[in-house]
């Protein structure tokens, strides 16, 4: 029986695909693979969002020429997700021994263009739009217990740094009746946490109902009986007053939202094309706490994007204090070939975007720290999400707030991932939390 092996790159929406992927590979016929030299089918599951992406494929593709050289030249090499969709063709030609090339609208054509290889004939299919959804494909989850959900795909938001509309295409929703159906089949089979995706879940069914319906969604879900509910990407200008009372009025939605604000600065959100401003943002944070308290917010972040000066990152810096973000994805910008940043003037050297950088994350450490000690003496409900990967010895798992908690295993050999256990916390880390389980 033939094996495959799915590496993937990038963010929560190219995992979910990853599954569907395997998912396909296996109603084939395949089984999984432990590593790259152990299968029969290696497939690279792309993003292009960031340059060491591109650079972790070119090199780890690379690497696995030796593969075909050294005595298993029937070993297929497929390419797909962002990087595919973006460079087609052009991917065979500068790595040759790469023999399918697929994009983001036609996973579903996986084992064919596979066949199609097998039999000496072109791999590669990229196509300019979908007319389906990944979601409708065969899964093999990652965990019984978790599942991804994508409820949109693509996104019309066209900021000014990025390349997804470009390889994702325009905003598509999935009608909420198909939402709601799937998640039902998930907590059927087991699923106690779903993540909702999208490029920007708030503004989903803007495109099928004429205007959006995530918080109509968010309170549909939490009807199939999910214990937990979690969502990405938010945009703030599509966060309405509607989102935040369904996020305050279901149980099951986590008091926890990922909010990126990219940067604080309103000439540098004018130049990224993030049609708010700092105000805008910080008002909906403030309406955002007084309506979840214990509300935990993380974000992402660019520094260093093309005329930031100093007092554009003083701006920056100043709002990260206000807000008190409790983890940070920070970014030092670089161009995407095709985005109209990319050819801005007034690039700001490395030496002052790492140093801003560096100032910015003493910030993130501060407030991290700050928001974990808020937690000390408090009994958390951590759902279990297996050993720690440093130390075997402790168990890890996260609190509806998506802090990280260890607790040491002894002791719990009935608790597995997936399952639930409420945890007195007495120990708090700048990135993580420990605690001993309640008795």
């Amino acid at each position: 029986m033939s094996t495959y092996f799915v590496r993937t790159f990038g963010c929560q929406m190219n995992k979910h695909d990853s599954e569907r992927i395997a998912g396909l590979l296996e109603a084939d016929g395949m089984t999984a693979a432990r590593s790259p030299e152990e299968a029969d089918v290696i497939v690279f599951n792309t993003c292009c969002v960031r340059e060491n992406a591109d650079e972790r494929l070119y090199g780890q593709v690379a690497s696995l020429k030796a593969i075909k050289t050294g005595g298993r030249p029937e070993v297929l090499i497929a390419v797909g997700g962002c990087i595919g969709q973006r460079d087609g063709a052009l991917l065979q030609k500068q790595l040759p021994h790469v023999d399918v090339v697929f994009g983001t609208h036609n996973i579903e054509a996986l084992p064919e263009l596979l066949e199609a290889a097998r039999q000496g004939r072109s791999g590669v299919q990229i196509l300019d739009e979908g007319h389906t959804f990944a979601s409708d494909l065969p899964s093999r989850r990652e965990h019984s217990w978790h599942a991804w959900l994508s409820i949109t795909v693509g996104c019309d938001n066209f900021c000014t740094y990025c390349i997804v509309p470009y390889v994702r295409g325009r905003e598509r929703s999935r009608p909420i009746e198909d939402v709601v159906a799937e998640a039902q089949a998930l907590v059927d089979d087991g699923v106690v946490e779903i993540t909702l995706l999208g490029q920007n879940v708030n503004s989903y069914g803007r495109d099928l109902y004429g205007a959006p319906r995530f918080a109509d969604v968010l309170r549909a879900v939490a009807t199939t009986g999910v214990q937990r509910i979690r969502f990405a990407t938010s945009h703030p200008k599509d966060l309405s007053d509607d989102t935040i009372r369904a996020m305050a009025e279901t149980p099951e939605v986590c008091n926890y939202l990922h909010l990126p604000v990219q940067s604080g600065s309103n000439r540098t959100l004018a130049a990224m094309n993030r049609v708010y401003t700092r105000e805008h943002y910080l008002d909906l944070v403030s309406r955002l706490r007084t309506a979840i308290p214990g509300l935990a917010l993380s974000t992402d972040v660019i520094v260093g994007f093309p005329g930031e000066t100093e007092e554009d990152f003083e701006d920056t810096l100043d709002l990260f204090k206000q807000v008190g973000y409790h983890q940070s994805f920070t970014f030092i910008y670089s161009p995407r070939e095709g985005t109209p940043a990319a050819s801005l003037p007034g690039a700001v050297p490395r030496a002052i975007s790492q140093e801003r950088f560096d100032r910015l994350i003493e910030v993130v450490q501060s407030s991290a720290a700050a928001g974990h000690r808020d937690l000390l003496g408090t009994t958390q409900r951590i759902l279990i999400t297996g050993h720690s990967k440093r130390d075997s010895s402790m168990l890890t798992g996260r609190t509806e707030s998506n802090k990280v908690v260890h607790i040491p295993a002894t002791g719990t050999s009935d608790v597995e991932p997936g399952k639930f256990l409420d945890v007195h916390i007495q120990e708090a880390q700048t990135w993580f939390l420990l605690g001993y389980p309640v008795s």
